[in-house]
């Protein structure tokens, strides 16, 4: 990676400050478990960087998903990462969720390289296609229905100061730019 130096510097290292070993090794964990095989090296990322990896779990998680093409030319190896997260989005993970392929690939962002699995994780568990789940479980959508009678009951009870009324008063007699008298003039 080349030297950075300003802003992109002070990025770089707010975004490293947010990067867990204990996340990583979480992941690494998962993706062992889905894929059934370790990773071929220690290093997380050098391990991910071909997209292979990743291509594997989406796949068991995916059927039909992640084909892949192991290659040294950087191309297809970012091709294979995009097909990694083009069959996340089709397992229900939102963008906002994932990460983009510089991220993984150039090393930019690996902290959100490690919760975007987190999130396919969760969605994988949502839609059936693996028993365990990283971090916290989705949240469902609970819906409340009230009766008719609960809604009419509620129509007589509104909080008039919610809707900015304060009993009469206003800014009538309020002049701008005159002056303020601090005396008091019936005194003398």
């Amino acid at each position: 990676m080349a030297p950075l130096f300003g802003i992109d510097r002070e990025i770089h290292r707010k975004i490293q400050s947010k990067y867990s070993v204990e996340l990583e090794d979480e992941a690494r964990e998962y993706i062992e478990d889905v894929i059934g095989e370790t990773f071929p090296s220690k290093d997380f990322h050098a391990s991910l960087k071909d997209g292979v990896i990743l291509c594997k779990m989406i796949g068991k998680l995916v059927p039909g998903e992640g084909k892949y093409k192991e290659s040294k030319i950087p191309f297809m190896q970012m091709e294979n990462i995009s097909k990694f997260l083009a069959g996340a989005e089709k397992l229900g993970v939102p963008k906002h969720d994932m990460f983009q392929t510089v991220d993984l690939y150039e090393k930019k962002n690996m902290t959100q390289v490690v919760d975007a699995i987190f999130a396919v994780s969760r969605y994988a568990y949502k839609a059936g296609a693996w028993s365990t789940f990283l971090g916290p479980k989705l949240a469902e959508k609970h819906e409340v229905v009230f009766s008719q009678e609960k809604l009419n009951a509620s129509k007589g009870m509104f909080n008039t100061f919610q809707y900015g009324y304060n009993k009469g008063a206003n800014q009538s007699g309020i002049i701008f730019g005159a002056r303020r008298e601090i005396s008091n003039s019936r005194a003398n």
